[in-house]
């Protein structure tokens, strides 16, 4: 049965997952997490596009890439990423065959019935991965995660995060925004996320 064609568009917010061969925690150890890193900063050197968030899990990834106007296409910019990890992962281990177990998954922001609502979500759900996963009890600790550049001005994040427009409205200052951003991560934490909230 043929795959179902990849929808690409420009100017929209991209939540993409993928997964190591058999599920595998083949991203466990520090130092393959860190080759994430470059491999995300060499991606962002090359090609058109921003990226929002990340995750980065021992056998998985939670990016949120948002593509550019007339800037390559979602396919283009996962297929560099996912490629030239798999090759650096497996040269430095003397691995052989594929790293990474399917086609990456999307999901599209902004053709959803509630682009906002969902967005913010989809943060805290990729924030709150380590949580779930037991490895810390505060996403804030976390060192393979992007949370904390929407927390703090000064932050000094090791690959360049572009804050989503979403959370620009959130106030007219990095301050109003971060107390705002709060509140929805306690609705997210009790599990009374509303649209209502959205109403900007």
């Amino acid at each position: 049965m043929p795959r179902k064609p990849r929808t690409c568009l420009s100017d929209v917010t991209y939540h993409t997952i993928s997964r190591c061969i058999e599920k595998r925690e083949l991203m466990k150890p520090d130092v393959m997490k860190n080759l994430m890193l470059v491999v995300l900063n060499q991606a962002l050197d090359k090609y058109s596009f921003e990226l929002i968030a990340y995750t980065i899990m021992d056998n998985h990834f939670h990016f949120y890439i948002r593509t550019n106007k007339d800037g390559e296409t979602i396919s283009r910019i996962m297929q560099y990423i996912k490629s030239q990890y798999a090759r650096r992962f497996n040269k430095l281990t003397a691995r052989i065959g594929p790293f990474w177990n399917e086609r990456f998954k999307d999901t599209i922001i902004e053709i959803s019935k509630n682009p906002i609502t969902l967005f913010f979500y989809i943060l805290f759900y990729i924030f709150y991965n380590p949580v779930r996963r037991k490895i810390v009890s505060d996403p804030r600790h976390y060192t393979y995660s992007s949370i904390n550049t929407y927390l703090h001005e000064d932050y000094i994040s090791p690959v360049k995060i572009s804050l989503h427009p979403y959370f620009i409205k959130l106030g007219n200052n990095f301050q109003d925004r971060v107390s705002k951003f709060i509140v929805l991560e306690e609705m997210f934490v009790k599990r009374i996320f509303q649209d209502a909230l959205f109403s900007m």
